[in-house]
């Protein structure tokens, strides 16, 4: 059986899970992931990480948060007066709005808190700050050989 190798598409199952053993994302929900190793495609630690796997083997592979979605930054953290939202549209906590910053970015962004005044938005990714475990099983490795 070949390993998979830089250049290798392989195809994955995994299970992943934060440290309190809450699943966060799994295949079963849309079925298996097919990479290619170098592309990208995921994580370069996780890459990293299945680099040499082959056919059928598995392994729990933990990504500290920096190899993964980065530490939770205070500065991604705003707070905008609820007179720049429409009046008539309802904001509660948990709920994502696109917001338009200048110079024509925008960003989605997550309701944190509101009150009569203002609206707290977080524009941290929900996984940043968390460290990451996956237990992948690899279901096939096509070499890029081939």
């Amino acid at each position: 059986m070949i390993r998979a190798e830089n250049g290798s598409t392989v195809t994955i199952s995994y299970v992943g899970t934060l440290d309190n053993g809450k699943i966060f994302h799994s295949t079963d929900e849309q079925g298996p992931l097919i990479l290619t190793i170098g592309n990208d495609q995921v994580f370069p630690a996780l890459e990293r990480a299945i680099i040499g796997m082959r056919t059928g083997e598995t392994k729990n592979i933990t990504l500290s948060c920096q190899e993964a979605y980065g530490p939770h930054l205070k500065e991604n953290i705003i707070s905008v007066a609820r007179k720049y939202f429409p009046a008539v549209k309802e904001i509660v906590v948990g709920q994502k709005l696109s917001i338009d910053f200048s110079g024509g970015t925008s960003r989605v962004m997550m309701v944190i808190d509101v009150n009569e005044s203002e609206v707290t938005l977080d524009g941290n990714h929900p996984l940043a700050g968390r460290d990451l475990t996956f237990a992948v099983r690899v279901d096939r490795v096509e070499s890029f050989r081939t």
